[in-house]
C-alpha cells in the first residue's frame, strides 16, 4: 500500500485549496493562541508526596517535594498548597522527571533552598539550589548526575552539607558550592547511601545508612568504621536520627526493624513493638518538645513511642505509606504526613485522627478523562496507581473542585471512561468493566461490575432421520464468566457498545448487561477502539481490524507497513478515520483503502486523539510532548498550545480545554 505525504498535489481540490491558505491559517492561529490564557492545575488533589522542609523561625511556611520535579509551597502550615516551581535542567530548559526526596531550607538564609533529587528509571539526579525562596533553581555542577538519596545540613556549621548518593558520601564546606567525596571512592561497602545524620555538636561526626548496613566517621570522612553490632545483617537503613541534646542516643530504622543505640552507634539493640509487616520504616522523627516521643513513618502506617522506644502504638491504618513527617513546633498536636497516593495527611489532635490536607497539591496519574455531555457537563478523571485513594474523581464546576467517586471500584486502576447517550457511564479498569447509571450523581454514585461475558455458539448433534443418523448444527449458549482483564478502551456512542481489553474485543447490545466476544483475529490485547460511519475499528500496537456487522465478525484492516506503535484511533463527523502512531497522524477518507500521512503536523508517539465538538477540530496529545495540537480536519492546518506538562489525554468542554497528565493531575485552559 502506498502512503502519500500530505502535500496538496495528489488530492482533491479541497486539499489543494486548503494548502494554499495553510501558511496564513497557521500564522494567524499561532498568533492568537500565543496570546491565550495559561494552563492551571486544579486537581484532583492528592497523589504521591515525598518530603517536607520548614523555614526556620516560621513554622507555617513549608515546602513540599513531589515525584515529578515539582516543589510546592504553603504559608499556612500545610493547609493549602501552591505549585511553586519545577526543578529541571537550566541549560537545556528540559524538565526531567525527578523525585524530590530531600529538601532543606538553609538555617542561615531562609531564601536559600537545597533540593536533592533522583530518577526512578536510571541512576541520575543531582543537587539543585535556589536563592529566591524556591522560585528558580540552579544545578550544582559538583553533584550533577548523582542520584541523591539523602541530604543533611550541619546544625553547628550551616555551611557544611552532606549528601548520600548511589556512589557514596559527599560533603561541602562552603554552602554547597564545592563538593568532595569523603567515603572511599569505589568502596564495596559505603555506597547506596539512603540516610545520613550529622552530630549536632560536631560536624565531623557523620552517620551513613546504606542499603546493607550503617557506617560512621568521627573525623570528617578520613576513616570510616562499621556500626553494625546488634543490627541484622544486610539491613537497608532508611533513616538515622540523633538526640539533639544527647547525640550519643541514636535511632536507626531498617527493613529489619527499628534500632536504638546509647553509645553513638557502637552497639544497637532492636526496638520491639512494631509488627514485622511495618518494619520498612522510611522516616524517624523525634519530638523536640518531648524527646522521649519518637514517630516512625512506615510503609504500613504511623507509629509512636512516648517512652523512648519501649512501647509503640499505631496512629493510622496499615494502608498509609509514609515518606516524611512534619511536627509543627508552633502548634503542638499538629502532625503532617507526606504519603504515597494520599498526598498530605494532617492531624490536629496529636495523631488521634488524620484528614486530607491537599488543597492545591495534585500529583495524580490520570489514565482516563471524560466530559459527560449528558450529565450537565460533569468531568470525570480515572486515576491509576492510587488504590483506595484513587478510582474516579468527578467535577461539576469545570475542574475547580473534585470529589472522589470510587465506591465499588475497590482500589482498581481506571484506564477508560465513556458515556452512553442516556448518560450511563462505564469505567474500564485493571479488572473488568464497571457501570454508573445516569440517575446517580458523583456524590451518590456506586460503581457496579458489568463484565459478564455470555458467548453464543453452535455444536454438532446427531439425530435420526428415517432411521438414519444425520449431523446438524444446534445453537448453544456458553457458560457465563466475568471479564477480569485490563480494559483499555470503550466506545458507547451507538447502540452496540465496544470494549477493548487484554482478553480481546467485546460488544454489548443490552446496555452492558452481557458482553460477547474474545480474541480478534487471533490477537488478544487491543488498546483503542472507534465506532462510526456504520463500522467498528479496533487497534493494537502494530495492526488494526474492522467489523461491519456490529462486532460479529472482524477482518484485518490493510494498513501501510510503516504505521507502527498505534495508540489512538478516531472517526470524525465527516467519516474520516484518523490513526495516531509513533511517527505521527495518518488519515483515511475511503474507509481504510488509502492513507496519507500528515507530515506537516510535527507530533510523534500519539497517545490520544479526540474531537472538539464546539470547533470541530481534532485534538492530539502525546506523553512525550508538552503541546496540545488543534487540527482542522478539512484543511489539516493546525495550531499548538504549550502546556508545560507531558500529556496523556486531551478533551474539550464548553470552550475549555482539559488535559490529563502522567503525574500532575488534570490541567485546564481558559482563554482570557
Amino acid at each position: 500500500m502506498t502512503v502519500i505525504k500530505y502535500s496538496g498535489q495528489s488530492f482533491a481540490v479541497r486539499c489543494i485549496v486548503a494548502l494554499a491558505g495553510l501558511l496564513v491559517f497557521l500564522t494567524v492561529s499561532r498568533s492568537l493562541f500565543a496570546q491565550a490564557g495559561i494552563w492551571a492545575t486544579p486537581g484532583p488533589d492528592g497523589g504521591d508526596a515525598r518530603a517536607f522542609a520548614a523555614v526556620p523561625g516560621d513554622a507555617d511556611h513549608l515546602y513540599l517535594g513531589g515525584t515529578d520535579s515539582w516543589v510546592y509551597e504553603s504559608l499556612d502550615s500545610g493547609r493549602n498548597w501552591r505549585r511553586l516551581s519545577r526543578i529541571g535542567d537550566e541549560t537545556t530548559g528540559e524538565n526531567q522527571s525527578f523525585i524530590v526526596d530531600n529538601l532543606i531550607v538553609d538555617s542561615a538564609n531562609p531564601q536559600r533552598l537545597y533540593a536533592g533529587v533522583w530518577r526512578v528509571d536510571q541512576p541520575d539526579g543531582g543537587l539543585f539550589v535556589s536563592k529566591d525562596g524556591g522560585r528558580s533553581w540552579r544545578q550544582v555542577p559538583g553533584l550533577k548526575g548523582q542520584s541523591i538519596r539523602s541530604l543533611v545540613q550541619s546544625a553547628s556549621d550551616p555551611r557544611t552539607l552532606v549528601a548520600g548518593t548511589l556512589e557514596g558520601v559527599f560533603r561541602s564546606m562552603d554552602g554547597g558550592a564545592d563538593w568532595q567525596q569523603i567515603s572511599p571512592p569505589g568502596s564495596r561497602e559505603i555506597h547506596e547511601v539512603e540516610s545520613l545524620a550529622v552530630d549536632p555538636k560536631d560536624a565531623d561526626v557523620i552517620y551513613a545508612g546504606t542499603w546493607h548496613l550503617p557506617w560512621k566517621t568521627s573525623n570528617g570522612g578520613k576513616t570510616w568504621h562499621s556500626i553494625k553490632h546488634g543490627v541484622i545483617d544486610d539491613s537497608d537503613v532508611f533513616s538515622i536520627i540523633l538526640d539533639p541534646i544527647h547525640p550519643q542516643t541514636v535511632y536507626a530504622s531498617a527493613c529489619s526493624g527499628i534500632y536504638k543505640s546509647e553509645n553513638g552507634g557502637e552497639l544497637f539493640h532492636k526496638v520491639q513493638g512494631i509488627p514485622s509487616t511495618a518494619r520498612r520504616t522510611r522516616v524517624l522523627v523525634q519530638d523536640t518538645h518531648n524527646r522521649a516521643v519518637v514517630y516512625a513513618g512506615t510503609t504500613e502506617g504511623l507509629y509512636r513511642t512516648r517512652d523512648a522506644g519501649r512501647v509503640w502504638q499505631p496512629l493510622t491504618g496499615p494502608d498509609v505509606i509514609i515518606n516524611d513527617i512534619y511536627l509543627d513546633p508552633a502548634h503542638p498536636g499538629r502532625i503532617l504526613l507526606a504519603t504515597d497516593r494520599g498526598g498530605v495527611l494532617a492531624s490536629e489532635d496529636g495523631g488521634a485522627t488524620f484528614a486530607s490536607s491537599n488543597a492545591g497539591f495534585s500529583a495524580r496519574k490520570v489514565g482516563a478523562l471524560l466530559v459527560a455531555e449528558h450529565s450537565a457537563g460533569e468531568i470525570l478523571a480515572g486515576i491509576v496507581n492510587d488504590k483506595s485513594y484513587g478510582g474516579v474523581f468527578a467535577s461539576e464546576d469545570g475542574g475547580a473542585h473534585w470529589r472522589q467517586s470510587a465506591q465499588g471500584l475497590d482500589g482498581r486502576d481506571v484506564f477508560a471512561l465513556a458515556e452512553a447517550k442516556d448518560g450511563t457511564i462505564l469505567a474500564g479498569t485493571s479488572h473488568g468493566i464497571f457501570l454508573r447509571t445516569a440517575a446517580e450523581t458523583s456524590g451518590s454514585a456506586e460503581w457496579k461490575m458489568q463484565s459478564t461475558i455470555v458467548n453464543h455458539g453452535t455444536r454438532i448433534v446427531t439425530i435420526s432421520v428415517n432411521g438414519r443418523p444425520v449431523n446438524r448444527l444446534e445453537p448453544i449458549t456458553l457458560p457465563a464468566r466475568e471479564l477480569s482483564a485490563h480494559v483499555s478502551a470503550l466506545d458507547l456512542s451507538t447502540e452496540s457498545w465496544l470494549a477493548a481489553s487484554e482478553e480481546g474485543l467485546f460488544t454489548s447490545t443490552d446496555h452492558g448487561s452481557t458482553w460477547q466476544g474474545g480474541m480478534g483475529l487471533g490477537a488478544e490485547a487491543y488498546e483503542s477502539v472507534a465506532v462510526g460511519a456504520g463500522w467498528m475499528v479496533a487497534a493494537r500496537r502494530n495492526g488494526a481490524i474492522y467489523s461491519r456487522d456490529r462486532g460479529l465478525t472482524w477482518d484485518a484492516m490493510p494498513l501501510p507497513s510503516r504505521i507502527k506503535n498505534i495508540h489512538a484511533i478516531l472517526f470524525t463527523p465527516q467519516g474520516d478515520l484518523w490513526v495516531g502512531a509513533g511517527d505521527g497522524i495518518y488519515v483515511s477518507r475511503d474507509k481504510g483503502k488509502g492513507w496519507f500521512w500528515l507530515d506537516k503536523v510535527p507530533v510523534l508517539y500519539l497517545d490520544d486523539l479526540s474531537l472538539d465538538a464546539t470547533s470541530g477540530r481534532v485534538l492530539a496529545g502525546s506523553r512525550r510532548d508538552q503541546r496540545v495540537f488543534l487540527i482542522d480536519p478539512e484543511t489539516f492546518g493546525y495550531t499548538t498550545m504549550q502546556t508545560g506538562f507531558p500529556l496523556y489525554r486531551v478533551r474539550s468542554a464548553h470552550g475549555q480545554l482539559l488535559a490529563a497528565t502522567l503525574q500532575d493531575g488534570v490541567i485546564t485552559h481558559r482563554a482570557p
